[in-house]
């Protein structure tokens, strides 16, 4: 099968909405290029360009998509093959209003520090330090069931999650709320920590190769109702909420709802064994929802789907 290109010059949203309108229809199975410009949209290209507050357009989301056949109650598997970065530099910034370390004294805002890709297209420079290049996707998500999100915005339905598992050799799995699915994806880095402390990571366009695929929903053992990614040894739920209490609480839910499929745990028994065998991992602790995930090793869990 061919690979498809769609690129960001063909469409792009900053907002998730119900009554997307797909950019592209592809078949289940379907091995695509998605191109990505840069979270800030190539505002940002040099030390001395800053930007001073949140852009009310930001996170430029390649797509819709839309998945033929898919249906509400459907899971839409995404596998992330490879992500190229496609400039010469990525940027990390900071803006009056966001980060974590917002407000401090002695932390300026705006200010903003390009990071050059090495020649050997390895690294990342910082000063004299070097930063290992590896990929994520930032914002990535399908429409939503009721109400709309834009793309700096994470919830069920995906959108700006901020994951570090977003990445090359991984697959996501997101809950089909429209017909179509309606795929979109951007914001991407050339390297995030875990947090996204600052608020950015190194944010640089990218092309992801992605295959697409429909599950049927009466297929599974679960009724997935938020993101989930599958590692090469770890199934990990992804809750966005208000709070990291909160957050933590919905992705321990999700985790203990596998839990239970899988061994024919109650809830409780399900409870206490993944305070056993799970792990809570911050994603991203600055966005308008924060957002953790819980990760299950592979050894307690096998595939829900």
């Amino acid at each position: 099968m061919s690979r498809e290109t769609i690129s960001h010059d063909d469409g792009a949203i900053y907002e998730f909405t119900p009554d997307l309108e797909a950019l592209a229809t592809v078949a289940s199975g379907a091995e695509l290029t998605i191109e990505t410009r840069d979270s800030l949209d190539g505002a940002v290209s040099a030390e001395s360009d800053v930007i001073e507050s949140v852009p009310e357009e930001v996170n430029a989301a390649t797509g819709p998509i839309a998945l033929e056949d898919a249906e509400p109650g459907d899971v839409l598997r995404v596998e992330i093959e490879e992500i190229r970065i496609a400039e010469e530099h990525g940027r990390v910034i900071t803006i009056d209003g966001f980060g974590l370390l917002d407000g401090h004294d002695d932390i300026e805002a705006p200010r903003t520090r390009m990071t050059p890709v090495s020649a050997d297209g390895e690294t990342l420079e910082f000063d004299d330090l070097e930063v290992p290049i590896d990929p994520v996707i930032g914002t990535i998500g399908v429409a939503p069931a009721s109400e709309s999100y834009t793309t700096l915005v994470p919830h069920d339905h995906g959108g700006n999650l901020d994951t570090t598992d977003m990445t090359a050799g991984n697959v996501a799995y997101f809950p089909v709320f429209q017909e179509g699915a309606m795929l979109a994806m951007g914001d991407c880095k050339a390297a995030m920590a875990d947090g996204e402390m600052c608020g950015t990571g190194a944010e640089i366009a990218t092309e992801i190769d992605v295959t697409l695929e429909v599950i049927d929903g009466d297929a599974t053992d679960i009724d997935l109702e938020r993101p989930l990614v599958e590692t090469d040894d770890a199934w990990k739920t992804i809750a966005s909420a208000e709070t990291l209490e909160a957050a933590c609480e919905l992705a321990n839910r999700d985790a203990i709802e596998l839990l239970a499929a899988e061994h024919g745990f109650d809830p409780t028994d399900a409870y206490l064994f993944s305070s056993l065998v799970g792990g809570l991992e911050i994603s991203q602790v600055v966005d308008p929802l924060v957002t953790v995930r819980n990760a299950v090793p592979k050894a307690y869990l096998s595939s829900p789907f």
